[in-house]
């Protein structure tokens, strides 16, 4: 199983959160279509998205969720959510909403912005009913897989024992990433943190603040940019959100510090800047972000793509953003982005492709960051275009 050490921990003031006083990509994008061990390349472009876009909310799936923070569909339609603070995993109905505590996975240690964060399900859970957790323990933050016992008959004790792929992520009171997903070629990534100590950034040696590609068993690939690395890009101070477009280009949004957030267009080996740069800094040896907010306006969290733009849910700037996307891989959107349901549900945490026109919405309000209202936690169901 890969190891990584740990790198040192130096928290540093004025760092913006996910829920401060400056600024902080679910599960999202399109299924796996390939295994290789080379980088996904991209495809034909699709048609472009309208400039303008809309969203409905169609329905709320289900209500009372505490600290959400993960999601992942399971064939059939059904999801998976993650809690934060009480590092559980329970599934959700996806008709009903009826929900069912699968279990706790062990050695989860919540504090500060660490706890059970993303999730994940295999490429071939048909086989092996595979789920994946990043997750924060009393020494770092790790990636372990669970057995899901469809079968079993007793609620909060169907996950088996977890098998740690890879350990030793550095830790700390925030920026501790924590968005994994499956990629079109079927290997694993995850977006990591700084842990408030941004030389880590840069530090090539280091998982922290960077994305991470391994393979299912957690091993490095020879298509990565280091042979013997699972490091894929670097320069990030805090990856939030990891999604695939048409043309399986990789996209990432990432918290700012109190300047500017960003949507990124992730290529091997691309250095993105920090602690040098926030936001467009047009300096040589760094790439710009494709589109930056204010901290107060995003705070991005999860992203998902959908009918040809980039769907990002916003903590701080309670709100979701749509970037509708050129097709040509470039670096400019094809329009500015447009904001969607400003303030209406609070904080917004994790986005998920459901599908045709759908996006599955998850809000954030009992993380102790935000104010919840009745209800909260809750899945929506929208329909966006």
């Amino acid at each position: 199983m890969a190891a990584l050490a740990a790198g040192s921990l130096v928290l540093i003031s004025g760092c913006s959160s996910d829920g401060g006083s400056a600024g902080t990509a679910g599960v999202g994008g399109t299924p796996p279509v390939a295994r290789s061990s080379s980088a996904p390349k991209p495809s034909a472009s699709p048609s472009l998205p309208p400039a303008k876009g809309s969203v409905r909310v169609v329905s709320t799936l289900t209500e009372g969720l505490d600290s959400p923070w993960g999601l992942a569909a399971l064939p059939g339609g059904d999801l998976l959510v993650s809690s934060r603070d009480k590092g559980t995993i329970t599934r959700i109905d996806g008709k009903t909403g009826k929900k069912t505590l699968l279990g706790a996975v062990p050695g989860v240690s919540p504090a500060g912005e660490g706890g059970l964060l993303g999730i994940a399900v295999s490429p071939t859970y048909g086989a092996d009913h595979l789920v994946y957790a990043y997750f924060t323990t009393e020494s770092d933050n790790r990636i372990a897989r669970m057995q899901y016992d469809e079968n079993g008959t007793t609620p909060g004790r169907l996950l088996g024992a977890p098998d740690t792929i890879l350990r030793g992520i550095p830790k700390g009171a925030i920026h501790n990433g924590g968005r994994i997903a499956f990629g079109p070629d079927h290997m694993l990534y995850a977006g990591t943190g700084d842990t408030g100590d941004d030389s880590l950034a840069q530090d090539k040696k280091s998982p922290a603040g960077k994305i991470l590609r391994m393979t299912p068993d957690g091993e490095p690939l020879h298509g990565n940019p280091a042979a013997d690395s699972v490091v894929y890009s670097y320069g990030h101070r805090n990856v939030q959100g990891l999604a695939w477009d048409g043309r399986q280009q990789l996209w990432a949004s990432e918290f700012g510090q109190d300047t500017w957030d960003e949507l990124n267009r992730i290529v091997p080996d691309g250095d993105y800047g920090w602690p040098e740069a926030e936001g467009r800094a047009g300096r040589k040896g760094f790439i710009d972000p494709v589109a930056q907010w204010k901290t107060s306006e995003a705070s991005p969290s999860g992203i998902a793509f959908v009918k040809g733009s980039i769907w990002m849910a916003g903590l701080r700037g309670k709100r979701l953003w749509r970037i509708p996307l050129s097709g040509s891989g470039g670096r400019e959107p094809l329009a500015a982005p447009q904001s969607f349901l400003e303030g209406k549900y609070g904080r917004l945490r994790t986005v998920l492709a459901a599908g045709g026109d759908k996006l599955w919405l998850v809000t954030s309000n009992t993380d102790t960051r935000g104010t919840p209202e009745p209800g909260d936690d809750r899945i929506l169901e929208l329909a966006v275009r």
